[in-house]
């Protein structure tokens, strides 16, 4: 490493063995044929110290799985349980990925690298614990097109084709294999704690509740630890489905096992960008009754939260652990309100008037008149500010309450920067992601896959800073 070239100290910090080998298990990363460095994200790994790696000492590390200095010295699988779309499931637990490494933020925050594909665990079953290609493409492209429009999301911090043919049902088949490598804050989930509860581990339930408040909360551990953290998860999660709402984003599968506890957004499988605001649209094939539709999101984490509460039963009273849950909804209310004012980039007024034009705002955009994308560009800092495509549309009588309601409004960030006078939006619906994927399966062609990297992260600098952490 180049300790020049680095942005903060690499300061290693395997805080998970605190917790002892009931929660984990000590693992090998496969041999894979070929370890082919296909994406590097060198302003996430700057933010852990590790941008000084070249790219042979990368690939040792993220695609061979040689340990950092003072780092875990064997990768973990975490043990875990979890509801998914609402039934119970106690084979869960990483089947095809570990906890690589632990170390310090720029912040000081505690950080994991965690990898997606990287080889069979005890938790496989009877998967390949492999990852497809295709798969680690899209999970760069969400992950990405997330952070620059304000989502509190993992980071995809590495890719790297494997050489291995895969054979999937739900795509054409043999495919291209890779392993990943992301970024985030801790992998503690709610399918963690209900483990513990499934099992009757008091003693690791314990362990884990002064974990999770010491590591990841600054709080201490007492009688009502169980309460205090539940009111921090709830905290934290609450503005995740009003972030995806205005990033007009559907994440598919939002299982107790895929909620983090800290609220930040993670693994993308069948996630998809709505063209229109429609309640109704899913991402996931499978998603039958429509349980995690776009409209229906913020229900589902509270689903999930409350599960959190009945595990944390069985160490606390339910009247401890209720009025922590209480205050989902106007968590949520408030984060809505901020999030939608963010994006459309204009200043707050005040409740009543922030929620007037909120209101305004949904009832115009769920006639499907005009895409969320093409709408929030338009109408950057409140103000129509060129002609549009849609102008035929604004002008009609279902955006009279919005045009009035925004004409108060001020705008909350510069719009000097260049995107702004760009023709359309940068966007991420599905055609575009499968062009950018043809690209690379029929031609081995990356160029795309870098520009939209390059075009994605030019939206964000013109969005600026979000209502809620996006960066390590």
């Amino acid at each position: 490493m180049d300790s020049a070239r680095q942005a903060t100290p690499y300061t290693p910090d395997t805080a998970i063995l605190a917790l002892g080998d009931t929660m984990y298990d000590p693992v090998r990363a496969a041999d894979f044929p070929q370890t082919i460095l296909r994406f590097r994200n060198d302003r996430a790994a700057a933010s852990v110290g590790l941008d000084g790696l070249d790219d042979a000492e990368w690939i040792a590390h993220f695609g061979r799985f040689d340990p950092l200095p003072g780092n875990l010295i064997q990768p973990l699988a975490l043990r875990y349980h979890g509801h998914q779309f609402r039934i119970y499931n106690p084979d869960l637990g990483d089947g095809r990925g570990f906890l690589f490494a632990q170390m310090r933020g720029a912040d000081g925050r505690l950080m994991d690298l965690g990898t997606k594909g990287s080889g069979q665990t005890p938790w496989s079953r009877f998967g390949d614990g492999r990852l497809t290609l295709k798969g680690g493409v899209r999970e760069i492209l969400a992950t990405e097109m997330l952070e620059a429009l304000g989502v509190n999301t993992s980071k995809t911090f590495s890719l790297i084709e494997t050489g291995e043919a895969l054979h999937r049902g739900d795509e054409p088949s043999p495919t291209r294999s890779a392993v990943m490598v992301r970024l985030s804050h801790g992998h503690i989930r709610i399918g963690s704690f209900q483990r513990l509860a499934h099992i009757g581990d008091i003693d690791g339930m314990k362990r884990l509740i002064a974990y999770t408040l010491d590591r990841y909360f600054g709080d201490t551990p007492g009688e009502d630890g169980a309460a205090r953290l539940l009111a921090h998860v709830v905290r934290g999660v609450a503005p995740l489905a009003p972030s995806y709402i205005a990033a007009g984003f559907v994440h598919g599968v939002l299982n107790t096992d895929n909620i983090n506890v800290t609220g930040e957004s993670f693994d993308y499988g069948p996630w998809r960008f709505t063209p229109d605001y429609d309640p109704a649209f899913t991402a996931a094939y499978f998603d039958h009754q429509g349980l995690y539709a776009f409209g229906r999101q913020a229900e589902a984490i509270h689903w999930d939260v409350i599960q959190l509460a009945v595990a944390l039963r069985l160490v606390a009273d339910a009247e401890t652990l209720v009025p922590a849950i209480e205050p989902y909804a106007e968590h949520y209310e408030g984060a809505l309100i901020r999030s939608l004012l963010w994006r459309l980039g204009v200043a707050p007024l005040g409740d009543a008037q922030d929620k007037a034009l909120i209101g305004a705002m949904e009832a115009a955009l769920m006639t499907g008149t005009v895409g969320i994308d093409r709408f929030f560009f338009d109408w950057a800092g409140g103000d129509r500010r060129a002609p549009s495509p849609a102008d035929t549309h604004y002008a009609a009588s279902v955006f009279d309450d919005f045009r009035q309601a925004v004409s108060a409004y001020s705008p909350a960030r510069s719009l000097d920067h260049p995107y702004w006078a760009d023709e359309a939006p940068c966007s991420m619906h599905i055609d575009e992601v499968e062009a950018i994927w043809a690209r690379i399966a029929d031609a081995d062609d990356w160029s795309a896959l870098d520009d939209k990297v390059v075009a994605i992260r030019r939206m964000g600098a013109a969005m600026g800073q979000a209502p809620y952490r996006t960066t390590p």
